[in-house]
Protein backbone atom coordinates (compact mmCIF):
# COMPACT_ATOMS: atom_id res chain seq x y z
CA UNK A 1 0.00 0.00 0.00
CA UNK A 2 1.92 3.51 -1.05
CA UNK A 3 1.12 6.60 0.79
CA UNK A 4 -1.64 7.75 -1.22
CA UNK A 5 -3.14 4.82 -0.35
CA UNK A 6 -2.85 4.69 2.81
CA UNK A 7 -4.01 8.33 3.32
CA UNK A 8 -7.16 7.78 1.57
CA UNK A 9 -7.66 4.65 4.17
CA UNK A 10 -7.34 6.54 6.74
CA UNK A 11 -9.49 9.75 5.86
CA UNK A 12 -12.32 7.02 4.87
CA UNK A 13 -12.08 6.03 8.65
CA UNK A 14 -11.68 8.93 10.41
CA UNK A 15 -14.88 9.88 8.51
CA UNK A 16 -16.94 6.75 9.53
CA UNK A 17 -15.76 7.48 13.48
CA UNK A 18 -17.05 10.87 12.73
CA UNK A 19 -20.04 9.45 11.39
CA UNK A 20 -20.97 7.19 14.13
CA UNK A 21 -20.39 8.98 17.31
CA UNK A 22 -22.20 12.32 15.53
CA UNK A 23 -25.38 9.66 14.60
CA UNK A 24 -25.11 8.18 18.67
CA UNK A 25 -24.89 11.94 20.07
CA UNK A 26 -28.19 12.66 18.25
CA UNK A 27 -29.76 9.50 19.28
CA UNK A 28 -28.91 10.08 22.58
CA UNK A 29 -30.29 13.40 22.60
CA UNK A 30 -33.62 12.27 20.82
CA UNK A 31 -33.53 9.45 23.55
CA UNK A 32 -33.31 11.51 26.32
CA UNK A 33 -34.83 14.83 26.02
CA UNK A 34 -38.19 13.88 24.02
CA UNK A 35 -39.49 11.72 27.05
CA UNK A 36 -39.02 15.02 29.11
CA UNK A 37 -41.23 17.23 27.05
CA UNK A 38 -44.76 17.69 29.10
CA UNK A 39 -47.02 15.94 26.50
CA UNK A 40 -44.74 12.59 25.91
CA UNK A 41 -46.88 10.48 28.02
CA UNK A 42 -49.93 11.70 25.71
CA UNK A 43 -48.39 11.27 22.69
CA UNK A 44 -46.94 7.84 23.52
CA UNK A 45 -50.16 6.61 24.30
CA UNK A 46 -51.78 8.12 21.32
CA UNK A 47 -49.45 7.17 18.63
CA UNK A 48 -46.93 3.95 20.46
CA UNK A 49 -49.56 1.51 22.18
CA UNK A 50 -47.78 -1.51 22.06
CA UNK A 51 -51.06 -3.56 22.75
CA UNK A 52 -52.96 -1.79 20.20
CA UNK A 53 -49.57 -2.57 17.84
CA UNK A 54 -49.75 -5.57 17.85
CA UNK A 55 -53.18 -6.35 17.91
CA UNK A 56 -53.52 -4.39 14.61
CA UNK A 57 -50.49 -5.19 13.01
CA UNK A 58 -51.48 -8.52 11.12
CA UNK A 59 -54.82 -6.72 9.76
CA UNK A 60 -53.15 -4.05 8.35
CA UNK A 61 -50.33 -6.54 6.84
CA UNK A 62 -53.13 -7.99 5.09
CA UNK A 63 -54.44 -4.82 3.50
CA UNK A 64 -50.71 -3.99 2.69
CA UNK A 65 -51.22 -6.75 -0.09
CA UNK A 66 -53.67 -4.73 -1.82
CA UNK A 67 -50.96 -1.89 -1.98
CA UNK A 68 -48.56 -4.62 -3.63
CA UNK A 69 -50.89 -5.86 -5.93
CA UNK A 70 -51.98 -2.56 -7.29
CA UNK A 71 -48.48 -1.84 -7.48
CA UNK A 72 -47.65 -4.69 -9.49
CA UNK A 73 -50.14 -4.51 -11.81
CA UNK A 74 -49.30 -0.84 -12.30
CA UNK A 75 -45.91 -1.17 -12.81
CA UNK A 76 -45.98 -2.74 -16.02
CA UNK A 77 -48.58 -0.54 -17.44
CA UNK A 78 -46.65 2.42 -16.84
CA UNK A 79 -43.20 1.28 -18.37
CA UNK A 80 -45.20 0.85 -21.37
CA UNK A 81 -46.89 4.11 -21.65
CA UNK A 82 -44.21 6.04 -19.90
CA UNK A 83 -41.76 4.50 -23.13
CA UNK A 84 -44.87 5.10 -25.82
CA UNK A 85 -44.66 8.71 -24.55
CA UNK A 86 -41.03 8.85 -24.48
CA UNK A 87 -40.18 7.90 -28.37
CA UNK A 88 -43.26 9.83 -29.63
CA UNK A 89 -41.55 12.86 -27.99
CA UNK A 90 -38.11 11.91 -29.62
CA UNK A 91 -39.78 11.05 -33.37
CA UNK A 92 -37.77 13.18 -35.35
CA UNK A 93 -39.51 12.27 -39.02
CA UNK A 94 -41.47 15.87 -39.83
CA UNK A 95 -45.04 13.65 -40.21
CA UNK A 96 -45.08 12.50 -36.81
CA UNK A 97 -45.31 16.14 -35.38
CA UNK A 98 -48.05 15.67 -34.64
CA UNK A 99 -46.90 13.03 -31.55
CA UNK A 100 -44.41 15.10 -30.63
CA UNK A 101 -46.61 17.93 -29.42
CA UNK A 102 -49.74 15.52 -27.97
CA UNK A 103 -46.55 13.61 -25.98
CA UNK A 104 -45.26 17.03 -24.84
CA UNK A 105 -48.82 17.96 -24.00
CA UNK A 106 -49.65 14.81 -22.14
CA UNK A 107 -46.72 15.13 -20.02
CA UNK A 108 -46.98 18.74 -19.07
CA UNK A 109 -50.53 18.23 -17.99
CA UNK A 110 -50.16 15.35 -15.82
CA UNK A 111 -47.20 16.50 -14.65
CA UNK A 112 -48.34 19.47 -13.81
CA UNK A 113 -51.63 18.23 -11.67
CA UNK A 114 -51.21 16.80 -8.12
CA UNK A 115 -51.49 12.75 -8.37
CA UNK A 116 -54.21 12.99 -5.85
CA UNK A 117 -56.16 15.57 -7.89
CA UNK A 118 -55.54 13.27 -10.99
CA UNK A 119 -57.27 10.20 -8.70
CA UNK A 120 -60.39 12.21 -7.57
CA UNK A 121 -60.59 13.42 -11.24
CA UNK A 122 -60.74 10.29 -12.68
CA UNK A 123 -61.61 7.78 -10.02
CA UNK A 124 -64.77 9.63 -8.74
CA UNK A 125 -65.41 11.33 -12.50
CA UNK A 126 -65.90 7.76 -14.82
CA UNK A 127 -67.77 6.08 -12.48
CA UNK A 128 -70.46 9.14 -11.88
CA UNK A 129 -70.80 7.98 -16.01
CA UNK A 130 -72.95 5.68 -14.43
CA UNK A 131 -70.81 2.81 -16.35
CA UNK A 132 -72.05 -1.16 -15.67
CA UNK A 133 -69.82 -3.75 -13.04
CA UNK A 134 -67.07 -3.99 -13.14
CA UNK A 135 -66.23 -0.88 -15.29
CA UNK A 136 -67.26 1.39 -12.09
CA UNK A 137 -64.69 -0.38 -10.41
CA UNK A 138 -62.29 2.10 -8.29
CA UNK A 139 -59.47 -0.21 -8.42
CA UNK A 140 -59.73 -0.10 -12.36
CA UNK A 141 -59.80 3.83 -12.35
CA UNK A 142 -57.48 4.56 -9.31
CA UNK A 143 -54.70 2.23 -11.23
CA UNK A 144 -55.83 4.82 -14.38
CA UNK A 145 -55.53 7.58 -12.35
CA UNK A 146 -51.64 6.34 -11.08
CA UNK A 147 -50.78 5.25 -14.76
CA UNK A 148 -51.58 8.38 -16.32
CA UNK A 149 -49.46 10.28 -13.38
CA UNK A 150 -46.67 8.36 -13.31
CA UNK A 151 -46.27 7.36 -17.49
CA UNK A 152 -45.46 11.30 -17.45
CA UNK A 153 -42.36 11.56 -15.33
CA UNK A 154 -41.34 8.20 -16.45
CA UNK A 155 -41.43 8.76 -20.03
CA UNK A 156 -39.24 11.71 -19.46
CA UNK A 157 -36.52 10.15 -17.42
CA UNK A 158 -36.54 7.52 -20.06
CA UNK A 159 -36.39 10.81 -22.69
CA UNK A 160 -33.62 11.86 -21.14
CA UNK A 161 -31.48 8.82 -21.30
CA UNK A 162 -32.60 8.51 -24.63
CA UNK A 163 -31.10 12.08 -25.49
CA UNK A 164 -27.86 11.16 -23.17
CA UNK A 165 -26.88 8.50 -25.81
CA UNK A 166 -23.98 10.36 -28.27
CA UNK A 167 -25.30 11.28 -31.56
CA UNK A 168 -22.55 9.14 -33.17
CA UNK A 169 -24.04 5.82 -31.38
CA UNK A 170 -26.99 6.37 -34.01
CA UNK A 171 -24.90 7.71 -36.95
CA UNK A 172 -23.01 4.65 -36.74
CA UNK A 173 -26.12 2.38 -37.06
CA UNK A 174 -27.08 4.08 -39.77
CA UNK A 175 -23.36 3.73 -41.85
CA UNK A 176 -24.31 0.01 -40.97
CA UNK A 177 -27.34 0.00 -43.03
CA UNK A 178 -29.89 0.07 -39.62
CA UNK A 179 -33.05 1.63 -40.29
CA UNK A 180 -33.91 3.92 -37.76
CA UNK A 181 -36.93 2.01 -36.46
CA UNK A 182 -33.97 -0.49 -35.50
CA UNK A 183 -31.45 1.81 -34.77
CA UNK A 184 -33.95 2.78 -31.86
CA UNK A 185 -34.43 -0.86 -30.81
CA UNK A 186 -30.85 -2.25 -31.03
CA UNK A 187 -28.88 0.59 -30.29
CA UNK A 188 -30.25 3.58 -28.42
CA UNK A 189 -32.88 1.99 -26.30
CA UNK A 190 -30.99 -0.48 -24.60
CA UNK A 191 -28.25 2.05 -23.55
CA UNK A 192 -30.64 4.61 -22.72
CA UNK A 193 -32.54 2.45 -20.29
CA UNK A 194 -29.73 0.97 -18.57
CA UNK A 195 -28.23 4.43 -17.89
CA UNK A 196 -32.16 5.51 -15.77
CA UNK A 197 -32.46 2.16 -13.90
CA UNK A 198 -31.52 4.40 -10.49
CA UNK A 199 -33.97 7.09 -11.91
CA UNK A 200 -36.72 4.63 -12.47
CA UNK A 201 -36.56 2.73 -9.35
CA UNK A 202 -36.93 5.95 -7.32
CA UNK A 203 -40.02 6.68 -9.33
CA UNK A 204 -41.03 3.38 -8.29
CA UNK A 205 -40.24 4.25 -4.89
CA UNK A 206 -42.69 6.87 -5.20
CA UNK A 207 -45.48 5.18 -6.74
CA UNK A 208 -45.10 2.45 -3.71
CA UNK A 209 -46.10 5.11 -1.27
CA UNK A 210 -48.70 6.90 -3.97
CA UNK A 211 -50.97 3.86 -3.91
CA UNK A 212 -51.95 4.34 -0.71
CA UNK A 213 -54.01 7.76 -1.78
CA UNK A 214 -56.11 5.47 -3.91
CA UNK A 215 -58.16 4.89 -0.44
CA UNK A 216 -59.32 7.99 -0.80
CA UNK A 217 -61.86 6.68 -3.78
CA UNK A 218 -62.72 3.45 -2.29
CA UNK A 219 -60.45 0.51 -1.76
CA UNK A 220 -59.92 -0.99 1.38
CA UNK A 221 -56.10 -0.84 1.07
CA UNK A 222 -53.45 0.12 4.20
CA UNK A 223 -53.81 3.19 4.77
CA UNK A 224 -57.74 3.02 4.55
CA UNK A 225 -58.04 -0.15 7.51
CA UNK A 226 -55.49 1.94 9.78
CA UNK A 227 -58.05 5.16 9.35
CA UNK A 228 -60.74 2.45 10.25
CA UNK A 229 -59.19 1.17 13.73
CA UNK A 230 -57.86 5.10 14.37
CA UNK A 231 -61.99 5.47 14.28
CA UNK A 232 -62.51 2.75 16.39
CA UNK A 233 -60.25 2.12 19.15
CA UNK A 234 -59.59 6.45 19.12
CA UNK A 235 -55.81 5.64 18.85
CA UNK A 236 -53.35 7.07 16.28
CA UNK A 237 -50.64 4.22 16.69
CA UNK A 238 -52.79 2.35 13.90
CA UNK A 239 -51.01 5.05 11.04
CA UNK A 240 -47.34 4.06 13.28
CA UNK A 241 -47.90 0.55 12.51
CA UNK A 242 -48.74 1.32 8.61
CA UNK A 243 -45.85 3.52 8.78
CA UNK A 244 -43.53 0.80 9.95
CA UNK A 245 -44.74 -1.73 7.26
CA UNK A 246 -44.36 0.85 4.06
CA UNK A 247 -40.68 1.61 5.50
CA UNK A 248 -39.87 -1.98 5.44
CA UNK A 249 -40.36 -1.91 1.77
CA UNK A 250 -39.44 0.94 0.52
CA UNK A 251 -36.11 1.58 2.46
CA UNK A 252 -34.44 -1.38 0.95
CA UNK A 253 -35.66 -0.87 -2.50
CA UNK A 254 -34.39 3.02 -1.89
CA UNK A 255 -30.77 1.75 -0.87
CA UNK A 256 -31.03 -0.30 -4.12
CA UNK A 257 -31.65 2.40 -6.11
CA UNK A 258 -28.72 4.44 -4.13
CA UNK A 259 -26.59 1.48 -4.69
CA UNK A 260 -27.42 1.35 -8.43
CA UNK A 261 -26.71 4.88 -8.79
CA UNK A 262 -23.38 4.47 -7.39
CA UNK A 263 -22.70 1.35 -9.54
CA UNK A 264 -23.50 3.37 -12.78
CA UNK A 265 -21.48 6.46 -11.43
CA UNK A 266 -18.55 4.48 -10.71
CA UNK A 267 -18.65 2.70 -13.68
CA UNK A 268 -18.42 5.99 -15.74
CA UNK A 269 -15.40 7.12 -13.96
Amino acid sequence: MNRRQAYEAAERRRSLIVAVLSTAVVAAGLILLVPLAPGWPAVRASFFDGGIFVDTFPTLLRAFAIDVMIFAWSVPLICATGLAIALARGARSPALFPLRIAGAVYVDVFRGVPVVLTIYLIGFGVPGLGLPRPWNSPYIWGTVALVLTYSAYIAEVLRSGIESVHESQRNAAICLGLSERDTMRYVILPQAIRRVVPANMNMLVALQKDVALLSFIGPVEILRQAGIYKSLLANFTPYVVAAVIFLAVTVPATRYADHLLNRDRNARR
